[in-house]
């Protein structure tokens, strides 16, 4: 991706797909707890069960592996594996942590996607655009902060979810990247497979428990967070800046510590309430902003 990349004006339906991948991602937490698989094994069946039915769906919509240039090929399967280092460390670190923090910290990516979308525009952001960020960040700092002062036991989950965070926003990269000449469904398909190759051989030499005895889990993760949240956040990478794609990603540690109170009775707070109002906010401005700018 080149620096002066232009982004067309996104539909109103790419708009959606965002939210949408963002809200399905958010409920992948509270069922990697409930799975009886290990951690990584858990992380593996969320890709090797979604990856048929993301393929049929590329299929359908006319890819053919063998018309991917070769680099493009290398290219997605570099994306599948640092996807399966951010699932890896995300797993363990959901054990850790609270929900919310946990999806909050391994989107640090959102930070380092504004902050690289702001260099690749190479000046500064609208009034908007800077209102949305400062509006985000504080509201994400207020999640965040709420975590950390219940519980300082959570130091070793929160550093699995930062690492998680930076592979993810490796992954992230490289698929805007594949994005810019492949089909959505397919190209998510071959990255998943890819980190699912990845994920068996390590779930079998650490010793985890691989076949489950109940499938629902894995399954909801699968179709959740892999087909639906994955899948919409694919089609929707090349219709947005780097800056909105990143804000848009606190959504998902707004809605998961809906999530963890609902499950599992982890206590919310005015200031998480308002934080996550913050951030809805945020994405609202951002997005006249980016219609302002194209208009």
């Amino acid at each position: 991706m080149t620096a002066k990349q232009n982004y067309p004006a996104a539909p109103v339906l790419a708009f959606a797909a965002l939210i949408a991948g963002n809200v399905c991602v958010a409920f992948g937490a509270p069922l990697v707890r409930l799975a009886d698989t290990g951690p990584i094994a858990t992380g593996f069946w969320r890709l090797a069960l979604a990856v048929p039915i993301l393929a049929f769906i590329g299929y359908r919509a006319g890819f053919r592996i063998r018309a991917m240039p070769r680099p493009m090929l290398g290219l997605v399967l570099l994306a599948g594996f640092f996807f399966a280092i951010d699932i890896i460390a995300w797993h363990f670190g959901i054990f850790k942590t609270k929900l919310g923090n946990a999806t909050l910290l391994a989107n640090c990516a959102s930070l380092l996607l504004a902050i690289y979308g702001i260099i690749l525009a190479r000046k500064l952001p609208q009034p908007l655009q800077a209102m949305a960020i400062l509006l985000a960040f504080s509201g994400a700092a207020m999640l965040m902060g709420q975590s950390l002062d219940l519980s300082p036991e959570h130091f070793e989950g929160d550093v699995l979810s930062l690492i998680a965070g930076l592979f993810y926003t490796f992954y992230l990269l490289a698929m805007l990247r594949v994005r810019e000449s492949s089909e959505s469904w397919s190209s998510l398909a071959l990255a998943s497979a890819s980190a699912a190759m990845f994920m068996l051989p390590v779930a079998w030499i650490t010793g985890e428990q691989i076949i489950p005895g109940n499938w629902l889990p894995l399954i909801g993760l699968a179709i959740s967070s892999q087909v639906l949240g994955q899948g919409f956040l694919t089609y929707a990478l090349p219709h947005f800046s780097p800056l909105i794609i990143g804000l848009a990603l606190l959504l998902q540690p707004a809605f998961a510590a809906f999530v963890g109170w609902a499950a599992f009775d982890e206590a919310l707070t005015p200031l998480d309430y308002l934080g996550g109002a913050m951030v809805m906010a945020a994405l609202v401005l951002v997005r006249l902003a980016d219609a302002r700018s194209k208009s």
